[in-house]
């Protein structure tokens, strides 16, 4: 986990990057706040190594010259063409009936932004504190958008492993509609089957993949498909098209398209 980072920006949000840096040490990263004259594509270029910036669009990711951010306001398109019918992750959630919904496994959080526009209540966990960081930012910055404000009030950012949040919620006897799965890093034996070629890893993949290392850091999800059957009537995994079976156990049912699929667990005792 990474526990020491230096945050760029330039004087004029200084005051915002004193904020995130007060915010990071209380989630345990230590932050180095290094204020520049212009932070631009040239400077990002000429300093690679991962880092965080905050400009007037907020507090982004950056690396290798390139930055991002779980930005949602880029997402409002597909929002707008989304429906119930269209949306392959509608059916299998079953987001008509505006399931309350626990994506474990948040990422940058679009498919949760997805699932809230469609209906769905969703809490949102993310165990990493910079991304949770980030997440929280695009949770805040969305509550302004004319669009979003009204999507965002069904999602609800948490602070926690998700192991230890599906256990707790277990303790309680919690039961939700949906727990959703996508593991951001499938085993690379769970892609065996696929094709050679791989399309290009998108920016915020390659920023991901830089924060969040496969190895010893990142929960793959095998261990969290058992936890989510216990609290959730239907357990949703996102995986790729190909993909072996997350923890070897097969769905009950599959919704399958070009790219990805989604394999349904029922927990029949819970259904009514």
């Amino acid at each position: 986990m990474v526990s020491t980072i230096r945050l760029y920006t330039e004087s004029e949000y200084q005051e915002k990057a004193q904020h995130f840096e007060a915010v990071l040490s209380s989630r345990g990263v230590e932050v180095s706040i290094e204020v520049i004259e212009k932070l631009n594509a040239r400077f990002l270029r000429l300093h690679p190594e991962l880092a965080l910036c905050v400009d007037a669009d907020g507090l982004w990711l950056c690396a290798n010259g390139m930055k991002m951010q779980p930005d949602w306001q880029a997402e409002v398109g597909r929002l707008k063409r989304a429906s119930l019918k269209s949306e392959m992750i509608a059916r299998a959630c079953n987001l008509g009936e505006k399931p309350t919904l626990i994506d474990a496994t948040a990422g940058l959080g679009h498919d949760s932004l997805l699932m809230a526009h469609l209906g769905a209540q969703v809490t949102l966990v993310e165990r990493h504190p910079i991304l949770f960081t980030l997440l929280e930012d695009s949770h805040h910055r969305a509550q302004k958008d004319a669009f979003l404000s009204s999507v965002v009030k069904r999602i609800h950012l948490v602070f926690s492993d998700s192991t230890d949040y599906l256990k707790s919620q277990a303790e309680q006897n919690a039961v939700v509609d949906v727990v959703y799965l996508d593991p951001m890093f499938p085993q690379r034996d769970q892609n065996q089957q696929a094709p050679k070629k791989q399309a290009q890893v998108k920016k915020q993949m390659q920023l991901l993949h830089l924060l969040l290392p496969e190895d010893g850091e990142m929960d793959l999800g095998d261990n969290l498909l058992e936890l989510a059957q216990k609290i959730g009537k239907r357990v949703v995994v996102k995986r790729p098209r190909l993909a072996v079976f997350l923890a070897g156990k097969e769905p009950n049912h599959q919704w399958s398209g070009d790219a990805c699929r989604f394999d349904a667990y029922f927990q029949h005792e819970l259904v009514t």
